[in-house]
């Protein structure tokens, strides 16, 4: 599909395992019928049975993750043009993180996904996409190792943040932007702890900056300690040197943590 959600030829409509074409494709995806209130109490005999369907999107996404590892997500527009300044760049940040040990999370899309998704698949590191269901499928770039498409977005986003250790935001769109304000909102009430926002671009990100800085903070919208919840750079080297040092802070605070409990469970006073 076209990243304005015109059809594009030769491309199909992905429902779950399940691929359609031409006019087998419906009108709506399941998050609009998700959220769609509808003209009477059809919801009442719908929807539980659509939350079975997101359960299992929950557990699939789990049992196809579990195992992936130390990982990082990268976000970035899917209309960056492959061979651009900002497409070369996203490939260098994949291939710094798997050349660091960490697997490379994207939405598995185009432009600077795939991007990403490439950096990582030609070092040899753990490349995989996180797909949703669109009016027309866009499909997974190829460059994806491990796969998983979803029907629901907050299905999706939460499999982003919890095998994340850190996300990298390199320029794009609404959706970039969703998944940016997102992880903010997480990490400044405290849902997730430890997790660096890493903005890649500064010249693109400056006028956020200036305005969340500016009237946000001003207004007393934010604190101004809220403004060192993301890191700002130029480069993908000085990204994941960010993403690896605080990685490295986590781990040893989880070891001291995991050698308070054990020194605390075998005291005396702990056996008495």
């Amino acid at each position: 599909m076209s990243d304005d959600g015109q059809p594009a030829p030769g491309q199909g409509y992905r429902k779950g395992p399940v691929i359609l074409r031409g006019r087998q494709i419906p009108s709506s995806t399941s998050d609009q019928r998700l959220l769609s209130r509808g003209d009477s109490a059809s919801w009442l005999h719908g929807d539980p049975w659509r939350v079975m369907r997101i359960q299992s999107e929950f557990v699939e996404g789990f049992g196809a993750l579990a195992e992936v590892g130390p990982a990082v997500s990268v976000f970035g527009s899917a209309r960056t043009p492959v061979g651009s300044a900002e497409y070369r760049l996203g490939v260098e940040v994949g291939r710094l993180l798997a050349a660091a040990g960490y697997a490379v999370i994207t939405g598995g899309g185009p432009g600077i996904m795939e991007a990403a998704n490439r950096g990582a698949f030609e070092e040899g590191g753990l490349s995989v996409g996180l797909g949703i269901e669109l009016p027309f499928e866009q499909g997974m770039n190829p460059y994806v190792d491990l796969g998983v498409n979803f029907r629901y977005f907050f299905a999706r986003k939460t499999m982003f943040v919890k095998y994340s250790e850190g996300f990298v935001v390199l320029p794009g769109g609404f959706g970039t932007f969703d998944e940016l304000f997102e992880a903010l909102t997480l990490v400044q009430t405290h849902k997730v702890t430890s997790f660096p926002i890493v903005l890649v671009g500064r010249s693109y990100w400056q006028g956020l900056l200036d305005w969340v800085s500016g009237p946000v903070l001003e207004r007393g919208m934010i604190s101004a300690v809220d403004l060192e919840l993301l890191k700002v750079v130029d480069d993908a080297e000085e990204a994941v040197d960010i993403v690896r040092e605080r990685g490295a802070e986590l781990r040893a605070q989880e070891e001291a943590a995991a050698r308070a409990t054990a020194e605390a469970e075998s005291s005396p006073e702990a056996a008495g």
